[in-house]
């Protein structure tokens, strides 16, 4: 018998859309001046898309330079657990705020570096409805699924939005 978490979208995307905003603010006068020059901190999850379906959590994507990295890394990895079931490379390194209300995850990337996409996806949405529309009835398909199901769902069509954008 597995514990696998499953997705299971809110009820109120809006007062979650709301509850993210703020906890992104507060992150933002909190942890934005501890990081390096270089680091710009981006809202980039579906709460940061209006319109789109969520699970409430709040994703953050820090974009670094390369030198900055290693500092950018140990100053999140002493204030937030690494994210277990995430990878961690030279230019790319995953943190969660397990006990935070939204729950948090943060993305550390190298600017241009390989991982470096969460941004494109968001701005990608923005701009799109219809992508929205799609991501929704993904989102729906999925809805009381394995969370490993429909993150793989989620990233193949991740990957098509992002190879058919510059």
């Amino acid at each position: 018998m597995t514990n696998e978490a499953m997705l299971h979208l809110v009820a109120d995307p809006d007062r979650a859309r709301l509850a993210a905003d703020t906890l992104f603010a507060a992150l933002e006068h909190d942890l934005g001046p501890q990081l390096p020059a270089s680091a710009e901190m981006l809202h980039v999850g579906a709460t940061a898309i209006p319109g789109c379906l969520t699970k409430g959590d709040l994703d953050v994507a820090i974009r670094v330079d390369a030198d900055d990295f290693p500092a950018a890394a140990a100053i999140l990895a002493a204030r937030f657990a690494p994210n277990a079931g995430s990878i961690r490379t030279a230019d790319f390194a995953a943190f969660e705020g397990r006990v935070m209300a939204p729950a948090l995850g943060l993305q550390l990337t190298v600017r241009d570096g390989q991982f470096d996409v969460f941004h494109r996806f968001a701005v990608a949405l923005r701009a799109d409805p219809s992508l929205v529309a799609r991501y929704n009835a993904l989102k729906i398909r999925c809805d009381g699924a394995p969370m490993s199901a429909y993150r793989q769902i989620k990233d193949a069509f991740i990957r098509e939005i992002l190879s058919s954008r510059p």
